[in-house]
């Protein structure tokens, strides 16, 4: 636990004001491919079937874009961060590894370039958390 908290300060203390609108972006970005998957749930059943894992299909999408839609909000907003960004990391490590893999790994591959960046970022939101301009920084500041 103690652990935990020295990273957590660590990312406090070491947050640039850019990074969070990084992280709007980031966040914004997740809940518009939420919202997508939503719209067209046969493309992404059909990715989650191509997988060899025998997972409920209907429980996978609903997850992905549940995670997607919530968790981008939440991250936009700077509302508990660490623990959105915690529930993207196995979606991103699936997209990338398991999914954007498969169709080739080449520079015209965008959507295998969208997930690597994507999953770099939520690590590292997990790490350094949501910043200055926050609703974690404004309900710490105004819980007083």
């Amino acid at each position: 636990m103690e652990t935990i908290n020295r990273i957590e300060r660590w990312g406090d203390s070491h947050h640039p004001v850019w990074m969070d609108v990084i992280r709007i972006g980031l966040g914004v970005l997740l809940f518009v491919k939420g919202i997508s998957f939503i719209s067209d749930t046969a493309r992404l059943s059909h990715l989650i079937s191509n997988m060899d894992f025998h997972l409920y299909s209907v429980m996978a999408v609903h997850y992905v874009a549940f995670a997607h839609i919530f968790g981008g909000f939440l991250i936009a907003l700077g509302c508990l961060t660490r623990t959105a960004s915690i529930f993207q990391i196995p979606i991103l490590i699936a997209a990338v590894f398991m999914v954007n893999l498969r169709t080739g790994f080449s520079y015209f591959n965008s959507e295998l370039w969208l997930s690597v960046i994507t999953l770099i970022l939520v690590i590292t939101f997990t790490i350094i958390g949501s910043g200055k301009f926050s609703m974690d920084e404004w309900m710490k500041n105004h819980d007083r």
